[in-house]
């Protein structure tokens, strides 16, 4: 809402807790939304080419999903019930970690500054790429 009502600049949190809306908590909510958006548009771009890993997009927009649950999931206010629903093993992180070695290997080694070009799949993962720092940095 614009300043109107009780709840006026504020939001909560996956526990019932009360932030003010430029807590950093909602900035990471926001900035891994977005990655997962941009993933998914990344993803659709290269769905019309036939590339072979858009299965392996969709699933990191599920493990964002995971991840969002649990920023929003501050210690400060978790019973066990909360924590327990919005813990995640360190399962996704190590098949992430496997596929970047794989797809690693498989290229040259980089010797200069890529510009974020390459037709429109190349450039929505640039994107995906760029958000994703963001997210990480909140």
């Amino acid at each position: 809402g614009m300043g109107l009502g009780p709840d006026a600049g504020f939001s909560s949190t996956f526990t019932g807790e009360r932030r003010p809306k430029a807590d950093r908590i909602f900035e990471a909510l926001g900035a891994t939304d977005e990655l997962s958006s941009a993933i998914g548009l990344a993803g659709e771009f290269m769905s019309e080419k036939g590339h072979t890993f858009v299965e392996q997009l969709h699933k990191v927009q599920c493990m964002l999903q995971d991840v969002g649950s649990n920023i929003a999931t501050p210690l400060s206010s978790a019973r066990e019930a909360h924590l327990r629903r919005t813990s995640f093993s360190e399962k996704p992180v190590l098949e992430l970690e496997q596929w970047i070695d794989s797809y690693s290997e498989q290229l040259p080694p980089l010797r200069a500054f890529i510009l974020p070009s390459g037709g429109k799949s190349s450039a929505a993962l640039h994107f995906s790429r760029a958000v994703c720092r963001r997210a990480e940095r909140w």
